[in-house]
This record gives C-alpha cells, sequence and structure tokens, in this order.
C-alpha cells in the first residue's frame, strides 16, 4: 500500500510542477484584483478545476450573478463527468464508494491522463499518491502566488499575467496541427468569440454567457459534424491487448 501510494506520488510530480507555474499566475490575479490571499487560498483549495476558476474569477470581479457564475463554470467542467465516468471501469473493484466519492476531487485533465495510462487496475493509495501530489502543485502554488504577488516588481507582474495565455496555446496548438476537428474547433470557437465581441447587439451579452454559448454551441456542433466513430467509443478505456 504504502509503495503503490509513493508510486502515485511519483508520477504526480511532473503534474506538480506545471501546475504550481499556473496556479502561481492564478493567485497573483486574486490579488491584484482585489482579493485576500487567504481568499485565492481556499478559492483553490476547494476548487481544482484550472479554467473554470480563472473564468469563475473573471466573472465574480464583473460583479455577475451567482447564477450566471454556477452556470459558466458548470458547462466548463463537465468534461469531467464524463472523464470520471470512464477512470471509474479503470479503478480498481475493492475501491469503496467513499474512496471513489474523495479522491474524484482530484480527477483533472493531467490525473486523468495518467490513470488512464496504468497498467492493470487504478488502486486507492495510488491515486490518493497521486491526486495529493497534484493538489500541493495547485494550492501550493496559489498561496505563493498569492503571498509574493505584492512584492514583486510590476514590470514582472505583468509578464507574469501572460503565462494562462501561453498554457492554454500550449494545450490547443499540438493537438490541433495534428487533428483537423480539433482545429476546426478550435477556428470555430474563436469565431463566433469574435462575433460575440464585435457584433452591436451580440456584445451586450455578460462574458459569462458568451462562454456557455460559445461552448455548448461549438461542442453540439462538433459532435453532430465528426462524432466519435463507434469502434473508439465502444473501446474498453485503458485495456491492454492480450499477449
Amino acid at each position: 500500500m504504502r509503495a503503490s501510494f509513493l508510486r502515485g506520488a511519483r508520477d504526480g510530480v511532473p503534474i506538480c510542477l506545471g501546475y504550481v507555474s499556473v496556479a502561481f499566475v492564478f493567485g497573483m490575479m486574486c490579488v491584484e484584483s482585489g482579493l485576500s490571499p487567504l481568499m485565492a487560498a481556499l478559492i483553490s483549495m476547494t476548487n481544482l478545476t484550472s479554467a473554470g476558476q480563472f473564468a469563475g474569477l473573471t466573472l465574480l470581479l464583473a460583479n455577475a450573478p451567482l447564477f450566471e457564475i454556477g452556470v459558466t463554470t458548470l458547462v466548463i467542467n463537465l468534461r469531467y463527468t464524463l472523464m470520471s465516468l470512464s477512470l471509474s471501469q479503470k479503478v480498481d473493484a475493492r475501491m469503496t464508494t467513499l474512496q471513489r466519492a474523495l479522491l474524484s476531487f482530484g480527477n483533472t485533465d493531467e490525473v486523468f491522463a495518467v490513470c488512464m495510462q496504468q497498467k492493470g487496475p487504478v488502486t486507492a493509495p495510488y491515486l490518493a499518491g497521486l491526486v495529493l501530489c497534484v493538489y500541493a502543485g495547485w494550492a501550493g502554488g496559489t498561496i505563493l502566488g498569492a503571498t509574493v504577488a505584492g512584492a514583486l516588481p510590476e514590470m514582472v507582474r505583468s509578464a507574469l499575467g501572460l503565462a494562462i495565455y501561453g498554457m492554454f496555446l500550449a494545450i490547443i496548438v499540438p493537438p490541433a496541427r495534428k487533428v483537423r476537428p480539433v482545429l476546426f474547433a478550435v477556428l470555430l470557437s474563436a469565431a463566433v468569440s469574435s462575433l460575440f465581441y464585435y457584433a452591436p447587439i451580440l456584445r451586450e451579452l455578460s462574458r459569462g454567457w458568451v462562454i456557455i454559448l460559445c461552448a455548448v454551441g461549438v461542442s453540439a456542433l462538433m459532435a453532430w459534424k465528426f462524432p466519435v466513430p463507434a469502434e473508439v467509443r465502444d473501446e474498453p478505456a485503458g485495456e491492454e491487448e492480450a499477449p
């Protein structure tokens, strides 16, 4: 059990290091926007959603209604439902319902990818080590960014503010270069977002509803035009081929 936990923590180190830099920017943005370091820390310690947190922070600072913030973050984070359903077929059958509920809190995109690459079932100790390591990076990075933000020069703070855009580019560019439907989705999303920004009537919509409409509309269109082939959809996730 201890060895499995440590192996999970070791596999989580690369994710942890990546999260520290992004969470650092989030913590810094919170403080720069007027939130206290404690509030920034509490947001990241009770959420592990990255894009959802940045969107929620933007809407919060814009005094958006709570309903709008809730719907926006729900739409952004709906992908975790599908990932959790897939991961539930990969975890050890001996994992209890309570363990599944607690560990599902840390099921991020990167954690899901690491788990699905494992040979055999994912045990509770392994997943606990992986999630705790990743959680430490996200929460710790936020606390660090919120704490030292005021001590950094304005030039450095402005430069670090660009890190979130670099993160998004790093996420979308590689798959967009390899998979044409992904490229189409990225370009269509940018076009629709620009339409809402520049069109005289559409630009009156709040940022939260723009995110919701863009995400739902583009996702629905992509699911209709580029459905996942049945043989890929029905293939058991993470199952190894027989030797």
